[in-house]
């Protein structure tokens, strides 16, 4: 589900990637609709640049985000598979394991896992 980006996804997705000064996917052209897939696509040197940023992540900041995943207001598609395995063995580090399961199962529900 497409989304224009709050004030709280903006000052997020600056927090992780205080580099990002637009908020247009340079590919498409298209305004970003979501948080992670530019911060995996756009802004991580690698998934390990990917993880140390989601760790930068507060409590508040990453139960929010995990709000918008499970009520598909947060695209999963398109975030590389091995950036998202990482992405859920840190909620699950953080949440449990019941969370990161609800995570992982929108994951593969999304409409391009890689």
């Amino acid at each position: 589900m497409a989304r224009i980006l709050s004030e709280t996804d903006i000052g997020i997705l600056k927090t992780l990637a205080p580099e990002c000064e637009g908020l247009l996917c340079s590919g498409s052209g298209v305004p970003y609709r979501s948080i992670l897939p530019p911060l995996a696509n756009h802004y991580s040197k690698d998934a390990a640049d990917f993880l140390r940023r989601i760790k930068m992540l507060s409590m508040y900041e990453l139960e929010y985000l995990i709000r918008l995943i499970l009520s598909g207001e947060e695209s999963l598609g398109c975030v590389p598979f091995d950036y998202m395995t990482l992405f859920v063995e840190n909620v699950s580090e953080r949440m449990g394991e019941e969370v990161a399961a609800k995570v992982k199962k929108t994951y593969e529900n999304s409409e391009c896992p890689a």
